[in-house]
Order: C-alpha cells, then sequence, then structure tokens
C-alpha cells in the first residue's frame, strides 16, 4: 500500500491522496530516482567515490604519484630522535642533501667532538619538530611534497 489517504480524514472523506514520500518532504534515497552522491553540505564525496583526483584519501584533493607510499610521520620522528645525527629521517624522507650534511657533520666534526653532539642535537630538534607538525605545515611533507601520514 504506498497510498493512503491524507491525515485527519479518517473515513475517506479527504480525496487528496498522499505518497509516502511527498507527504514527509521525499527522500532522495527511497521513491525519488534521485542518487544520493556524497556529502553535499561539504561538496566531499564518501569513502571509494572518490573520481580518480583525490588518490589515497589525502586531504585538499592532493595528488599523489601511482604507486608512491607516503611516508609515516612517527616512523620519521623517531628516526629523527635516534638516529638523528647520522641524518636517516632526511634519507627517509628524500631530503638526500641535508642528509649527506648531517652524516658528514658527525663523521667529519668527529675529529673535532663537536660534530657528532651538533648533527645530534639537529636531529632532535627535527625530530621534535616531526613530531609535532600540523596538516600543511612544511615539517608535515617528504621531499616530494606529500603530507605525512598519522
Amino acid at each position: 500500500m504506498s497510498e493512503f489517504t491524507g491525515p485527519g480524514s479518517s473515513n475517506g472523506s479527504n480525496p487528496q491522496q498522499y505518497s509516502y514520500g511527498q507527504q514527509y518532504g521525499g527522500n532522495p534515497q527511497y521513491g525519488s530516482g534521485q542518487q544520493y552522491s556524497g556529502n553535499q553540505q561539504y561538496g566531499t564525496p564518501f569513502p571509494g567515490q572518490n573520481a580518480g583526483q583525490n588518490r589515497g584519501g589525502f586531504p585538499n584533493g592532493q595528488n599523489v604519484p601511482v604507486g608512491y607510499v607516503p611516508r609515516q610521520k612517527l616512523v620519521a620522528g623517531l628516526l629523527a630522535i635516534f638516529l638523528g645525527g647520522l641524518g636517516v629521517h632526511n634519507f627517509y624522507l628524500g631530503y638526500t642533501g641535508k642528509a649527506v650534511a648531517q652524516l658528514l657533520l658527525t663523521i667529519v666534526g668527529s675529529i673535532v667532538v663537536v660534530g657528532p653532539i651538533v648533527a645530534g642535537i639537529w636531529g632532535l630538534i627535527e625530530g621534535i619538530l616531526i613530531l609535532t607538525s600540523d596538516w600543511g605545515s612544511p615539517w608535515h611533507r617528504d621531499a616530494r611534497g606529500v603530507e605525512l601520514r598519522d
């Protein structure tokens, strides 16, 4: 029974017929023929409904190269804290120039003893900056500009 007599007429004296969806304002999912395509209030699709422009679920439509696995923020931060003097975290994030500089500072500077201390403090500071960074900050990106995964 998809139709019933209008409200307030128990004996059927109201000839106006209502369908369920029309009486209650209609629901785009049921009965009106419209397909619901995501969160229309905010303009974002549901997961799995991206049209290829937003790979990997990154915000702001950030394009990630196909086959590229985004780096993890926790791994980068811990590498910086524990092995930062050797520049391992910068190799991991793709900053090879900075990584080589930290490695050379540690190896060549070990002659003077000050080099490894400076490189260790540098790595510790970078580790803290990486771990406390938010989306969009330069410390939350790798060398390709892709946001780190939390």
